[in-house]
This record gives structure tokens, sequence and C-alpha cells, in this order.
């Protein structure tokens, strides 16, 4: 198929390499004239695990980019919408998606023939139907069903995993108007043979994202409460007490010849310095408010997020414990994008740590694999020194803050073995043995 995209974030950018990968025709559109110079040069304007080899491989093949919305979607069978839906705090923004809606519907009305709009943007429920429906049908001046179908297919990429996860879906959630729209919207992915299909409404599929989302931090928290309590009882390791948990058969079952599956779903029962990103914060805050606007208690979810803020304050309080105090003291922050394997410091936790550190006095240095440009925006107001490695970054240090699961250091333990005097190192993600440096201290571990 030819296929448009509006959009070039992770999800629309990473949607329109992994589709060309898998040979559609793609063209992807942005306002941005430089990052869309960027993509045509086969420079990926996000850091993203195999991102750039596939990019490489199609642009100029089945992939372009362009700033021309009209030419793209008039050029292709269906458009994508992937644009950014920012929450305000009461609200998601829907400017983004307002405006795509009706350039798109603006570009249908010279176009004869069927054209498939797909909301691939997190939009809490009845959006596709209420708000990008209406405006592509008044732009187009065509009756939806008719002149243009209209459907909602979520994404569940996960960043710096996200490549991985497009082109090995668990799951293709096809929320169309009508049979004709999930038909066409299957056809697109019909590159997946074998992979689970929903089709269902557009609302119904919008609604799934935010559950999965919702599901996945109340999982985070629920941990991380747990954590609290062992760390207030003593005599007790949170690591321990879910390890505990995750044999559970419900949980990580066993095979018939004995195997045991752990699941990937039990890593987010586990314990550390709360989530972030774009997602899992906006889209839980999202649904609350969405479901107060409706009449319907959302205490869970509210609980949710409040553990959540609370969280990464914990790995402060480490710090202060274990030095006896904070002003002055010279502490390494490893780790400042919201997870591994991404540059997106969109809601990390280590931004409250860094600002409640840095408000105490002390003398912070930072190190992050590829986050340090993203970083020195965040924290321009801040004085902080960023370290080219990890080794020069741990050099004189008194405390050692453990942010983010980067691979690389799980080398802390080698690399620490002939300082003198040790450091202490709290570790935020519980990624290291507590018994692997001279001074351990970690979430949940009294």
């Amino acid at each position: 198929m030819k296929v448009s995209i509006v959009g070039t974030g992770y999800v629309g950018l990473v949607s329109g390499v992994c589709l060309a990968e898998l040979g559609h025709e793609v063209t992807c559109v942005d306002l941005d004239a430089d990052k869309v110079a960027a993509i045509n040069a086969g420079e990926p304007p996000i850091h993203e695990r195999g991102l750039a080899e596939l990019l490489s491989a199609n642009i100029g093949q089945r992939l372009s980019a362009t700033t021309d919305l009209t030419a793209a979607v008039q050029a292709t069978d269906s458009t994508l919408i992937a644009v950014g839906t920012p929450f305000d705090g009461d609200r998601i923004d829907l400017t983004y998606i307002e405006t795509a809606a009706r350039q798109i519907g603006a570009a249908l009305a010279d176009k004869e023939g069927y054209h498939l709009v797909v909301v691939k943007s997190t939009v809490v429920p009845g959006t596709t139907e209420e708000v990008v429906l209406p405006l592509v049908a008044e732009a187009a001046s065509k009756e939806a069903g008719e002149g243009f179908g209209v459907g909602m297919n979520p994404e569940f990429l996960r960043e710096g995993e996200a490549v991985e996860d497009f082109m090995n879906p668990d799951r293709i959630v096809l929320g169309g108007i009508d049979e004709r729209a999930r038909d066409a919207m299957a056809e697109l992915y019909a590159v997946f043979p074998g992979v689970d299909l929903v089709r269902t409404s557009p609302r119904t599929a919008e609604t799934i994202k935010y559950a999965s989302n919702s599901l996945l931090a109340t999982m985070i928290s629920f941990s991380n409460e747990i954590a609290g309590l062992c760390s207030a009882v003593g005599g007790l390791d949170v690591a321990e007490v879910m390890r505990g948990v995750h044999l559970d058969r419900r949980l990580s079952p066993i095979l018939a010849d004995g195997e045991r599956i752990t699941p990937g779903f039990t890593t987010y029962l586990e314990a550390g310095c709360g989530f972030g990103g774009s997602c899992f914060p906006k889209d839980v805050k999202a649904l609350i408010a969405h479901g107060k606007a409706a009449g319907t208690s959302m205490a869970l979810l509210d609980a949710v997020i409040a553990v959540n803020e609370e969280q990464p304050l914990a790995v402060v309080d480490l710090l202060k414990d274990g030095l006896g105090g904070l002003s002055g003291r010279r502490i390494a922050i490893l780790g400042l994008a919201f997870k591994p394997n991404t540059d997106d410091m969109r809601e990390s936790p280590a931004i409250p740590v860094v600002r409640a550190l840095a408000e105490a006095g002390a003398r912070l240095v930072a190190f992050d694999p590829v986050a340090e440009s993203e970083a020195r925006r965040d924290f321009a107001d801040l004085e902080i020194e960023y370290a080219a490695t990890l080794e020069e970054a741990v050099e004189g240090a008194e405390a050692i803050a453990l942010m983010t699961r980067w691979s690389e250091f799980s080398r802390l333990p080698a690399l620490l073995a002939g300082h003198e005097p040790q450091p202490l190192v709290v570790d935020g993600r519980r990624m290291l043995a507590k018994d692997s440096v001279a001074r351990y201290s970690g979430i949940g571990l009294a």
C-alpha cells in the first residue's frame, strides 16, 4: 500500500520506517523542514535502537519525507495521524490532531476514490469519532464511510525497543467505524500473518491503549509501595520479596518439561525510582481526568500517580541519610533518560532528583550515554558537570545515584573495586547485586 504518516516523532517515524521495511511505500510528513531534511539524508532525529539502520536502508527507496501534507495525502491510499497529544492537567491537547484532521480533509476534497484516515496518536475514548471524523468530513465535503474511512490503530511501542516492538507485535488493534475501514486497516497489516487482530470500534481501541498503559503503571507503583513498606519495617529487601511473588505459576508458568517461563511483564513488578517517559504519566493522568469528567471515581489511578510522584525522592533521602548531608557533597548521577536505549528525558525520575540535590547544595556530575544534549537543555539553569565516560563520572564522587538501567552501568562494581575511599552507591533501579560494592543502598532495602 501507499501510506502517508503525519508526524515524525517516536511513533510516526518508527512506524514509517518499519512499514517501508515491510514493503509499503511510505511518505512521512512534518512541518519541521530541518527534521524532514535530516530524515531524507538518512539521519534519524531521535535515538532509537535499530532505527538508523532501517532508515538508511529504506530512505530514497520505499521511504521519503516531506513538508507537503496535501501532496502526500493525495498520492497515498491511507494516512496515519501520529502527532503529539500533550496533557495540560485537565485534558489532552487536541490542537495537533485537529489541525491534521482539517488538513487531511482539505487534501481529500480533490481526491477521487476511497482513502483511509487512521489515528495512531493516543487519544481519549470518543476522540476519533467525535473530533477527527467530523473535521475530516467537513473539510473534505464528503461523507465518512463512502468518500473516506476512519479508524483508530493504537501503538504499543516501548521507547528504546520501538523498532523491535513494531516488527514483532503481540497484537494489532483495528478500531474502524465500519467493516470497510477495518478491512483496509487489516490490509495494511497483512504483512504480519499470525498476529492476533482485535477488530473493534474506534472508542474501544482508544480505551485499550489507555487501559494497557495504566495497568503497567499500576504494577510499577504497586511494587514501589511494597518497597516503601520494606524500607519502613526493616529486615526486608523488596527485591527478594518480589522475586518470591514472581514465582507464582500464574505469573511465571511452568511447562510440562519443568521449564519456567518468565514473561516480560514481570519487569513491571520490580521496585525502582518510578516511571517516566511520554506515555505512562501522561496517559494515566489523562484517563483519570477523562473518568472524572464522566463522573467516575478513579481512586486507584489517582494513587498510582501519587506513589510515582513521591518515588524519586526516596533516592534523595537515601543519599542524605548515607552521607549525613548533601551540601557540598560530590554526587554522580548515572542515567538521565527515563529508560535505557533512548535519549528521551520527558518525566524522567532523574529530573526531580537532580533538582532536589542541586537545591540542597550538592556538587553534581552527570553521565548518560545518549541523553546529555537533552539534559543540558532541561538543566540549563543548574550548575552541572557532564562526564564523557562512566569512569570520569565516578572519579572523586562521594556518592553515586544510579537512575537509569543502562547495561553499561553493570560495570560499576568492577570499576569501583580499586577506589579508596569507597563511594556510597544508591541503586535507584536495583540493577546491581547489593553485595557487589562496599557501600550499597537501594530502593526497598532497609
